[in-house]
């Protein structure tokens, strides 16, 4: 075997290795003694579980390290009904940098597994910005849900809208309006829903995407088990006659490789449209960073995981106009290699060991796939040019691929081919990847929320 066609493997591997070989070691991973499930049932036959007091000395000694002290007491939680005003946690408008603290409401409820009485203060927290076609059906969802009343709270995080959202919500009664005077992104909002909240379990949620009624309850059963931190939806879309349609690839191998991760140690990546978090995993909120991927790395930084659940339902339109979706990709794909590169500790394989290599595979090897993409080309020409047979097999096999990829562009009736979306979703996918980068490079960084309009 010559350098050449040994190069053209290893960038074949490579550029394969996050969507396919990532998933199969995950597969093999599940049934290592070291997986997150197999040492769960270990631990709860041999000790109970770890209480939240425990964590929450924990996640004072983060804050400690961070250089960070506790301004606003053990209970500084403001409940209110319009967050411009002033509390014990300062104006929620000013948009001071506040850390929240790790001990607000980490006592839940129960303790063991099972019990019925388990129902912590749940806050659902809504982020909207000029949603006033959309804010009523969202609040219509929000107040059937079946929970407890008394330990739900309905928050809308207005992003500085300037039409009637804000109205439109006040007109529900117990529903909470935090106001952000500046628009400055979602994560800004959220932390200013946050600040208002009083819950133990905080929830967030899109208002484009609609909660299953039993989604809550379901929902905290999970925080049950004193090592999940954070627990992200299951995503699924809905047509335009508002019944369930079929997925598209790319969420069901999304929802695969969450629900194999979740076995193996946690997800790496939550749903940005709806998830739930710990109060004290919440405590230091970025402004400029994803919500959803962040809170992940603040859940392993405390010794939680995140993890998904199939039961939990997060139900959203299909977006028809690719386009759109395509440049909601690459906004994505920004903000999450931003929030990587703002965590570069996290690959540290000595600190947290398996989630490193998860994140490793399932994140940075994705987004550097296009990169070993690109380069196969000239390795395969210059294998070809060598009278390489390996080489001409990659150049056959590249053209092959490229081919129907780009019949998929042009056919939309081709999609329904499994020979043609495979290479389609591949290199569309890469595509919004390599466009990413390209933004991220230029030194573009997006926290100003834009919500695609479903």
């Amino acid at each position: 075997m010559t350098t050449t066609v040994f190069l053209i493997g290893v960038l074949a591997f490579l550029s394969v290795y996050s969507y396919f070989i990532y998933p199969l070691v995950l597969l093999a991973a599940r049934k290592a003694p070291f997986a997150a499930r197999n040492i769960a049932r270990r631990e709860a036959a041999v000790r109970g579980p770890r209480s939240d007091q425990a964590r929450a000395s924990e996640g004072d000694a983060v804050l400690a390290t961070a250089g960070l002290s506790d301004p606003f007491g053990a209970h500084g939680g403001l409940a209110h009904d319009n967050a411009g005003s002033a509390g014990p946690r300062g104006n929620p408008a000013d948009g001071i940098a506040y850390p929240l603290h790790a001990r607000d409401g980490v006592v839940l409820m129960g303790g063991e597994y099972g019990n019925p009485r388990f129902e912590p203060r749940i806050s659902l927290i809504i982020t909207a910005h000029n949603e006033q076609d959309r804010i009523r059906a969202k609040l219509e969802n929000s107040v059937t849900l079946d929970y407890d009343p008394e330990r739900l709270e309905i928050i809308v995080a207005s992003d500085a809208s300037t039409d009637s959202t804000e109205e439109i919500a006040a007109s529900y009664p117990g529903v909470k309006i935090a106001k952000v005077a500046v628009r400055k992104g979602k994560e800004h909002a959220q932390k200013h829903g946050i600040l208002g909240s009083t819950g133990e379990i905080l929830v967030f949620s899109d208002v484009a995407t609609l909660l299953d009624k039993e989604a809550l309850r379901l929902l905290v059963r999970q925080f049950e088990d004193p090592t999940i931190g954070a627990l992200s939806s299951t995503d699924k879309m809905i047509g335009e006659d508002g019944k369930p349609s079929g997925e598209g690839l790319y969420v069901r191998y999304e929802m695969l490789l969450r629900r194999l991760e979740s076995d193996v140690r946690g997800v790496v990546g939550m749903s940005g449209s709806f998830f739930a978090a710990r109060r004290s995993v919440c405590m230091l909120w970025a402004e400029d960073l994803p919500s959803d991927f962040n809170t992940v790395m603040n859940c392993v930084r405390l010794g939680y995981r995140a993890v998904s659940d199939d039961a939990v339902i997060g139900y959203y339109k299909d977006i028809k106009l690719g386009q759109s979706e395509f440049q909601r990709k690459v906004r994505t794909l920004v903000r999450g290699i931003t929030a990587l590169f703002a965590n570069l500790e996290m690959l540290d394989f000595r600190r947290f060991g398996f989630f490193s290599f998860q994140l490793l595979s399932h994140k940075l090897m994705r987004w550097l796939a296009p990169v070993f993409m690109i380069l196969l080309v000239p390795a395969t020409l210059a294998g070809m040019a060598m009278g390489q047979r390996a080489a001409y097999a990659a150049g056959a096999f590249q053209a092959l691929f490229y081919g129907l990829a780009l019949l998929g562009l042009v056919s939309a009736s081709a999609q329904g081919s499994t020979l043609v979306k495979v290479p389609f979703f591949f290199a569309q996918a890469n595509a919004a990847i390599l466009a990413a980068w390209i933004k991220y490079l230029r030194g573009e960084r997006i926290t100003m929320w834009a919500p695609s309009k479903r």
